[in-house]
């Protein structure tokens, strides 16, 4: 690789034309490779290698950006040349980016489908390596009041319990509710679990007089509707 040629040199000592900044600026961060862009938010290699190389260890350690986009700050201080303070700007970049890519799902926002929704969580959850429980909090006309996470972790019966997600939906005055959660392992197909847990929350949307609109399981790419799928009626059944 034409980086690893220059050894140790600085990136100052580069013409300037193989400059990541100054490439990014004369003609735009497409034209940047993975690593060039690392370090732009690096700024600074460490010594003997500069910041490009820095950034091509972060990316052959962690399995490139998408690797890079699941670790933690500990997994990420674990490459030479990045402390806490580096870790922390790269982390702060890529969250930036899913926001970017998530969909506008504001306040007032009507909801007209499944893919609505996997369209602005995805970006949000797809790297996550731990399951995460939300409910969308919709008014009678079926529009985004908000959304909170109940719970974090593996998904049970004994961490999501309906108790905790009907509260905040008759607290706020909720007319309808929409769960949300990710398989880290990429696919989207409900367990048995999954299917179990949806039972319950209808049955006790039902007795609250909150409906239950949708359950969308969020993969890698992918995702898969309850109410797409006719499962919501009885969800532990397949339509």
């Amino acid at each position: 690789m034409a980086h690893n040629k220059k050894g140790g040199q600085g990136i100052a000592q580069w013409p300037e034309t193989e400059r990541p900044r100054e490439r990014l600026l004369s003609q735009g961060p497409q034209t940047l490779t993975n690593a060039q862009l690392l370090a732009i938010l690096l700024q600074v290699g460490r010594q003997g290698s500069s910041a490009v190389q820095v950034g091509i260890e972060i990316l052959d350690r962690l399995g490139g950006v998408a690797g890079l986009a699941q670790c933690g700050i500990e997994e990420l201080c674990t490459v030479p040349g990045v402390g806490e303070a580096k870790a922390a700007q790269l982390k702060a970049a890529i969250e930036l980016g899913k926001r970017a890519l998530a969909g506008p799902l504001t306040k007032g926002t009507r909801i007209t489908s499944s893919r609505d929704l996997f369209t602005h969580y995805h970006p949000i959850l797809r790297d996550l390596r731990h399951e995460i429980f939300k409910v969308i909090l919709l008014d009678a006309k079926h529009a985004i009041m908000r959304d909170a996470t109940v719970s974090e972790g593996s998904l049970t019966l004994s961490i999501v319990h309906p108790r905790e997600v009907f509260t905040l939906a008759v607290k706020e005055s909720a007319a309808a509710v929409i769960f949300l959660h990710n398989h880290p392992s990429g696919d989207p197909t409900p367990s048995q679990e999954d299917r179990v847990l949806t039972t319950r929350l209808v049955s006790a949307g039902e007795l609250l007089g909150i409906r239950v609109l949708d359950h969308l399981v969020v993969g890698d790419g992918r995702y898969v509707s309850f109410a797409d799928q006719g499962w919501l009626a009885n969800p532990g059944v397949d339509a």
